[in-house]
């Protein structure tokens, strides 16, 4: 998986360098930022409209195009697929692989 991830990274950071306007990457860079964090949520809602349907093959599609999304929106911050598979090793090493960093304040034991 994250080969494809980083395979697709690589051929946006070409295309973005190659200045093909034509392209639907190239469009999308070329919105700017906010463009690419409205499609991303476009997506994002797609797929859990889809979820909710229980429809599994939309969902399989339109999580490839969310991906495809991401990845745009990485390419233009500089963010490299690496970057983010280091902070989930971080992560799995600190909270074990399934779980989320705890974002809140630590509730202590007995109400205190």
């Amino acid at each position: 998986m994250s080969d494809a991830i980083d395979r697709l990274h690589a051929a946006i950071l070409q295309l973005r360098q190659s200045h093909v306007p034509s392209s639907r990457t190239a469009k999308l860079l070329a919105g700017g930022r906010a463009k690419m964090a409205k499609k991303l949520v476009e997506e994002a809602t797609e797929v859990t409209l889809d979820a909710v349907g229980n429809d599994r093959d939309a969902v399989i599609r339109e999580s490839a195009d969310l991906l495809y999304n991401l990845t745009v929106l990485w390419s233009d911050m500089d963010i490299a697929p690496a970057d983010v598979w280091r902070e989930m090793e971080r992560r799995e090493r600190l909270y074990g692989l399934a779980e989320k960093l705890h974002k809140g304040p630590v509730a202590v034991a007995g109400g205190r």
